[in-house]
């Protein structure tokens, strides 16, 4: 009886051991896979967003600044040749020599298109601190790639045909038996030629804001 006991002790203290179920097709035991770790999963993913944001939010300070400095450039090189003029010092009784940006509508269309794109650069510094607080926002940045390619598009198409002029004024076109006038109106060609070159600028900044942004966004996807 001790026996019997002792037997039955055992064998209520020994640990209930399953054996693995086996595959009756193929004779092999369901191996169990261990529990995934998803905490670490979630940090990883989590360390990855917030580096993610720090890069994307100098990318965007960056952009910030170089949009202000655009815009001064722009709004300059519009009122460099919108204040642009020059009369000589002698005339005639019927005749004074004068020139003024509004004799050419090439000059007058880049005080324009110069006005525009300083105007769209200064309101589109909102959407270029949006982008600092939320670095990881799409839709800002896509309207700022949007409307910065259609302005760049402007801006040196108005620079190129503006430049064109100040060449011929510079340099004259002995086909056409167009005289270079800028030993008489040196005042005025220095300030067009300035304002052309303030444009230039502007247009450059404004690709470098494009692939600024365009390469945030395919770090985005």
């Amino acid at each position: 009886m001790d026996i019997e006991k002792a037997g039955s002790r055992r064998e209520e203290e020994e640990p209930i051991v399953q054996k693995p179920k086996l595959d009756k097709g193929k004779g092999k035991a369901h191996v169990f896979a261990p529990p995934m770790n998803y905490s670490r999963i979630m940090d990883k993913h989590k360390q990855e967003k917030v580096s993610m944001a720090g890069w994307k939010r100098g990318v965007a300070i960056f952009d910030f600044v170089l949009r202000l400095i655009a815009a001064i450039t722009a709004m300059a090189a519009a009122a460099k040749m919108a204040t642009t003029e020059e009369t000589l010092p002698f005339f005639t009784q019927f005749l004074q020599f004068q020139a003024d940006y509004t004799d050419l509508p090439t000059f007058s269309a880049f005080v324009v298109v110069n006005s525009i794109v300083g105007g769209y650069l200064t309101l589109s510094l909102p959407f270029s601190i949006v982008c600092i607080l939320r670095p990881l926002a799409v839709p800002p940045r896509l309207f700022l790639i949007l409307c910065d390619t259609a302005m760049m598009g402007l801006t040196m198409m108005a620079a190129s045909a503006s430049a064109a002029i100040v060449y011929l004024a510079h340099n004259g076109n002995s086909s056409s038996n167009w005289l270079p006038v800028c030993q008489q109106f040196g005042d005025f060609c220095q300030g067009t030629s300035g304002a052309v070159v303030a444009s230039f600028i502007a247009g450059a900044l404004l690709m470098i804001l494009v692939i600024l942004s365009a390469f945030a966004l395919k770090r985005s996807t």
